[in-house]
């Protein structure tokens, strides 16, 4: 019978231990209640359900969730004899001070999520200014400070049982780390906010031999400045998207050591996570009310990102210029557009140097594909704080591996491939076609009525077919059809009446002589038929000389570039280019002012340029706002000007 007993208990132990669990979802389930319940993150919950990764659940759906320790149906006398002479743990509580989050008193005490939740169970409603909070007293002590505390009351063996999560222990007031089995470079310069270089620079030797556990490292905390932004300014004019020269979008700002984001209607919270590179778990922690529903309106706390570069080249800031001008090898297919650009940037070099900004710049004849490796012999990257350019792909590629160890911020002005998006130091400013193809489906969802829609193409057809898709997706009944040629769009027939209805045409083709056809098509609908709807994902020079005759058909078009010439700004940078060069600027000088005043206008005196990458600013004539390509990635302009034809 006793042997009996034991195997029995034993069976139940091991059953215990390693149970499965999944759930059904119910009315009122989200990711966020689900894994709430079962003890874990949003993110594990994700991982273990793959097929849910949008967060996407509906009624009866099965979710698995993550394998916890249960107690045992039954435990031999003796095991319950060893539990009973453990020590209880000992706690005590914190009083809530103003600006003190979920959030911060996980990384305040270095106490994970979960074991927080599990010893205040009812945390979400007790975080008012002078409520009590449940911590290991040793997290007190250590990590406390000035922080006043209630009387200390003990953890049973109960409560310390059903820990699953433990935080890695954490240095004394960051001077030193015991490196631990599961550690890698990200995790500890994350952890104490420090870059990678830094890291390096105070354990020599260590970038050669790697992280080892057991070993101890000196490691050491910074302080992040705070940044304030202006409010946004909109006005109603033809061209929208931003026609101020440097505005902040109204969903985006910087509090203390946040950042806040006002949510915009379509928004989700994977559409917000990715646009700011955190974990969902990071941003429900900083926004509780978050478990009962995104709604459009709700300002969020956002987690600022760690910079990617710290300036250390004294009060100047070191800025390497590199164009293509090709007298090393007597190559001059890129020079004039080189010159250009160089005299758009000294407009703009010269005005941030008259407003008080120390600047340091360096020329450097990138040369051609070829010589480019000799070029970068002249960048000193230990001594560089901002690189603007190469011009082309392959070259950006160089300059990025060339510098990845610095991590220095590197301004890609024309280069834009899914192949530079994973570089974290990388700035792209060329926005590409999805968002421009993003931006057309949004604008007839907005106006359609179940009229028939054609799409113009061009010989790739890939645009095309993603407008196609995207608004299949948006609209109801959609009956969309995609034509090699304007000549294609043809009048509906309203089949009640017999009578010809108007048509939506889209031009997804940058061909000049498809711009100019287009053109001629819609203003020849519009004049059988009122109603009739065109956009273009891209400028044709037509567009402008038949403006009266297109605006019937109430044209919508994007440009990357477009110079609003009511603007104040817009006419200083303009009087004070043709005062120095006695000439409006070419296309490439627009450009070369308008990169190189938004890079400089984003530095701060320490040349964190990456803590301004969530300002929207209006240059000359380029919108720029910059979204992360992924939560590690590169910086990719997705702002653009929109220009409607109005009749």
């Amino acid at each position: 019978m006793i042997k009996r007993f034991f195997i029995l208990s034993s069976l139940c132990m091991v059953l215990g231990v390693s149970a499965q669990n999944s759930h059904t979802v119910v009315k009122g389930d989200n990711p966020y209640n689900i894994a709430k319940k079962y003890g874990i993150t949003v993110d594990e919950l994700l991982k273990l359900n793959p097929k849910f990764k949008d967060g996407k659940l509906a009624i009866g759906d099965v979710v698995t969730v993550k394998a916890e320790k249960t107690a045992p149906v039954s435990k031999p006398a003796v095991a319950e004899k060893a539990k009973s002479n453990h020590s209880s743990a000992q706690a005590g509580k914190i009083i809530l001070q103003p600006k003190q989050t979920i959030y911060g008193i996980t990384k305040q005490y270095h106490i994970s999520e979960t074991d927080l939740r599990k010893l205040n169970p009812e945390i979400d409603t007790h975080m008012k200014i002078g409520d009590e909070i449940i911590l290991p007293l040793d997290s007190i002590k250590k990590y406390g400070g000035d922080q006043q505390t209630a009387p200390v009351a003990a953890i049973t063996p109960k409560q310390t049982e059903t820990h699953t999560e433990t935080s890695s222990p954490a240095a004394a007031e960051g001077e030193t780390y015991v490196i631990q089995s599961k550690d890698n470079y990200y995790r500890i310069t994350k952890q104490f906010g420090i870059s990678q270089q830094e890291l390096y620079t105070l354990n020599p030797g260590l970038e050669e031999k790697g992280l080892k556990p057991g070993e101890t490292i000196k490691v050491k905390k910074v302080k992040t400045d705070t940044a304030s932004v202006s409010e946004p300014v909109n006005p109603k004019t033809k061209i929208d998207s931003g026609n101020d020269r440097s505005t902040t979008a109204a969903s985006t700002a910087v509090v203390d050591d946040y950042v806040t984001y006002t949510v915009q209607q379509g928004d989700t919270v994977f559409s917000i996570v990715n646009k700011f590179g955190v974990s969902i778990d990071e941003l429900i922690a900083l926004n509780p009310d978050l478990s009962k529903g995104l709604k459009a309106g709700m300002v969020l706390k956002i987690k600022k990102q760690d910079p990617a570069y710290v300036k250390k080249n004294g009060d100047a800031l070191s800025v390497v210029l590199m164009l293509p001008f090709g007298y090393s090898t007597n190559e001059t297919q890129y020079r004039g557009m080189a010159l250009d650009f160089l005299t758009g940037a000294k407009l703009a070099i010269e005005r941030n140097a008259r407003g008080g900004q120390k600047l340091d710049i360096k020329i450097v004849d990138s040369g051609n594909e070829a010589s480019f490796k000799n070029s970068m012999a002249q960048i000193n990257p230990d001594n560089t704080d901002l690189i603007i350019g190469p011009f082309f792909k392959s070259n950006v590629i160089d300059v990025l591996d060339f510098t990845k160890n610095q991590k220095i911020p590197v301004v890609a002005p024309f280069a834009n491939s899914p192949e530079l998006y994973n570089y974290s130091n990388l700035i792209i400013v060329e926005t590409n076609d999805q968002t421009y193809a993003d931006k057309i489906v949004e604008e007839v969802k907005g106006i359609y009525s179940d009229q028939k829609i054609y799409v113009v193409a061009d010989s790739k057809k890939e645009i095309a077919g993603y407008i196609k898709s995207g608004l299949e997706k948006a609209v109801k009944n959609p009956n969309i059809i995609i034509v090699n040629s304007p000549s294609e769009i043809q009048l509906d027939k309203n089949m009640m009446t017999g009578q010809s209805a108007p048509v939506i045409a889209i031009l997804a083709s940058d061909n000049d002589a498809a711009g100019e056809a287009f053109a001629n098509k819609v203003i020849a609908l519009s004049k059988e038929v009122q109603g009739v709807k065109a956009f273009s994902m891209y400028y044709s020079s037509v567009f402008e000389k038949k403006v009266d005759d297109l605006s019937q058909a109430s044209l919508v078009y994007l440009m990357d570039r477009k110079i609003n010439a009511d603007g104040s700004f817009e006419k200083e940078i303009l009087a004070a280019y043709k005062s120095k060069y006695c000439k409006i600027p070419p296309k490439y000088a627009i450009v070369g002012f308008d990169v190189v005043n938004d890079m400089l206008t984003r530095e701060n005196k320490k040349g964190e340029i990456f803590k301004q990458m969530n300002k929207v600013q209006t240059q000359l004539a380029t919108k720029f706002e910059f979204v992360k390509s992924k939560a590690n990635g590169a910086y990719v302009n997705t702002g653009y000007r929109v220009i409607r034809l109005v009749p």
